[in-house]
Parts: C-alpha cells; structure tokens; sequence
C-alpha cells in the first residue's frame, strides 16, 4: 500500500513546508551581551568568547568533553549556561564576576546574531484539511536535549490514538506553524518532548495569544524539563512549575503514582494510582502553590530522589510531589505530565488513557472515563 494511502486511513496530515525558507532575525536572544547567562551555544559560536573563556579559565577546554563544543543542534549545551558548567566542573577557584564582566565588555557583532538566530526557524507547514472530532497539532521541535527513542514513541502512540479517536492529527517540528493563522486550525497543540529555546518573538506572541485566547496545551516530560529557561511564560505560566533535577543513582526507578479527584474528570478510572518505572522529575515548588489541579503525585518513599553526587537535597520535594497536573491560563487549559522519558512508558495502557483525557479537555471537551 503507498506511503500516502496509509498515512490518510490512519488520519495523520501528512506535511509539507515553504521551500525557500527566509533566514530568522527575531529569535529572543539575538541582541543579549555574552555574559555567564546565555545559552553555553552561544559562547561557543564566538571565537572571541572562548577566547576570553581561555583567558579566563586556564586549561578549561582541555578539561571540556569535545561534544560541549559542538554547535549543531539538538544540543545539551543550549540548555546550559556557563553558571551550571561551572557548577559541573566543581571547579571553586573560578572567579564567575570577574568571568561575567569579561563576557559582557565583548560586541555582539552581525555575525554572532546570524550564528544565534541559525537555530530557529520560520518553516510555515502546509496541510490538507482538517477534519475529526479533535484537532491536534503534535510539535516535537528540540535544540536543547533530544531522546530521539522517547520522542519517537510518542509520535506513534499519538498517531495511534488519533485513529482510535477520530481526531485530526498534524506533526511537524516547524516552529513556523506557531502563527494565527494556523494555531487557530487547532483544538490543542502538544509538545512533544520540546527542549531548548524554539520559538522566535513573534511565534511566541502568537502561541501565547492563542493559550490565553481559549486553545489547549499538552506537554509531556522534556517540555518541561529544561534547567534553564529564557521565556518566563512558558514555565512560570503555561507549566506552572520549574525543573530541578531527577535522579542518577540509580537514573530510572520503580515509583508509586497516587491519582487524584480531578474536577472535571481528569485521571478518572485510574484511581488510586499505579506504580512504573521511570526518570522522576522534581520542581522547585508544587505547581499547587499557583493554582494548578494535580491529577498525580509521586511517592518519594517508593523510589531514591538523588542526584549525581547521592545529595537528595534539591530533589526532594516531600510529601506534596506533583507529576502531572492541569492550570487554566487565560481562557486556554494547560497540561503537562512530567512522566514518559522510556519508550515504554507510551505503550502503558493507563498513561495512554491519561493522555486521551488530557487531550480531550484541554481541547475544551468533556472528559469520560
């Protein structure tokens, strides 16, 4: 059977993007002065930068893994800033304000911002119509941290539950399908696993306007999981909580989930909850705290919520441990469970039907179990 045949009986869009695509200037971080702040990318995208790091820090690059100074994204190193490869280094000789202020005192030339803005993009996607009882737009965009196994699994079992429900299902990782006129084609957007900076000024304007106007929002595991952040509304707003860490020792772990009464439903016919295997996150504060319903929490008595150096200081959140919870923002409905960095985790039956439920709600639909 043909590729495309296939494709339309599953309803999954199939995409197709601009062929000339026009270089981005808006990204957020064009214009920001080299400083221990930005994105350790960037530092790297600058022959003066290293060289004043160099200068700095003698001996720092023979220490530094060469995949650090790598500048092709997806990356880890867009994620991190000089600050947390100081902290990484246990370095203490370091001098971070006198580091900080060398930084600052070089320009920001017209090719620093061509090289920092290379990595966003303005691909507008262009697809059939939509047609299904919900419309959903699957983003799976990354320049930070990509688990291509994870993010992989999620696509299919999206897929798969598209055509178990007669949604209308889109995929693309074009950051350029964040505008109006496209955002307003949809019932909810998911992001899959999204990590890193992704969305120029005005994609964020627009997907912004389309939460606070009514749209939904879905987001699973890595789209919430950045150490850094250079949009506050995203994680202050939209998520509602900030990632801390999760544990190495051992990195996955059987744990409990205990669900709660949700008001409109959220959870439902999962109660009192399940135990699975997974990389656990941890929040600086519950997302309880800004008004978010919890759906599921973790029991931190059920697994090890230690770090890298066995400190269990940071990640443990007590006995209020948010793991997937809903807000209002605005008019829209926002969700975000931090579970599903296993492949396997997509294939759980219960976490499957969370994530239906979750779909269904933040499209604006009632949610039965």
């Amino acid at each position: 059977m043909p590729k495309f045949l296939t494709a339309a009986l599953l309803g999954v869009v199939a995409l197709s993007t601009q062929a000339a695509a026009q270089p981005v200037v808006n990204c957020p971080l064009r214009d920001a002065p080299f400083s221990v702040d930005i994105p350790f990318i960037d530092l790297m995208l600058s022959e003066k930068a290293k060289e004043t790091l160099a200068a700095q820090i003698p001996g720092f690059f023979e220490k530094l893994p060469p995949a650090a100074m790598a500048t092709d994204t997806p990356i880890i190193t867009a994620i991190l800033n000089m600050r947390l490869m100081i902290i990484a280094s246990g370095n203490k000789d370091i001098d971070e304000k006198k580091l900080d202020a060398a930084l600052r005192a070089l320009p920001v030339t017209d090719a620093d911002k061509k090289a920092r803005c290379a990595r966003y993009d303005d691909e507008r996607p262009v697809f059939s119509e939509l047609k299904g009882k919900v419309r959903v737009l699957l983003f799976d965009k990354s320049t930070g941290f990509r688990d291509a196994p994870s993010v992989e699994a999620a696509n299919k079992m999206v897929r798969e539950l598209a055509e178990q429900n007669n949604w209308a299902l889109v995929v693309t990782d074009k950051a350029g399908a964040m505008r109006p006129d496209i955002l307003k084609q949809f019932d909810t957007v998911m992001w899959n696993n999204v990590s890193g900076d992704v969305l120029t000024l005005t994609q964020r304007k627009a997907f912004e306007d389309y939460i606070e106007g009514g749209g939904g929002f879905v987001g699973i595991h890595g789209s919430g999981g950045d150490p850094i952040y250079f949009w506050d509304w995203y994680p202050d707003k939209l998520i509602g909580a900030r990632f801390v860490g999760h544990p190495s020792d051992p990195h996955f772990q059987d744990a409990k989930i205990t669900v709660e009464q949700h008001p409109d439903g959220l959870g439902a016919g999962l109660e009192p909850g399940w135990s699975m295997s997974d990389e656990w996150y941890s929040f600086a504060a519950s997302p309880r705290l800004t008004g978010a319903h919890v759906i599921a929490t973790i029991d931190e008595k059920s697994y090890r919520p230690a770090g890298a150096n066995g400190s269990e200081q940071h990640l443990v959140m007590g006995d209020d441990h948010p793991i997937a919870w809903s807000r209002n923002v605005g008019k829209g409905r926002s969700f975000y469970s931090a579970i599903g960095h296993r492949p396997e985790t997509y294939s759980d039956p219960r976490y499957r039907k969370l994530l239906v439920q979750a779909i269904t709600w933040t499209s604006g639909k009632k949610v039965s179990d």
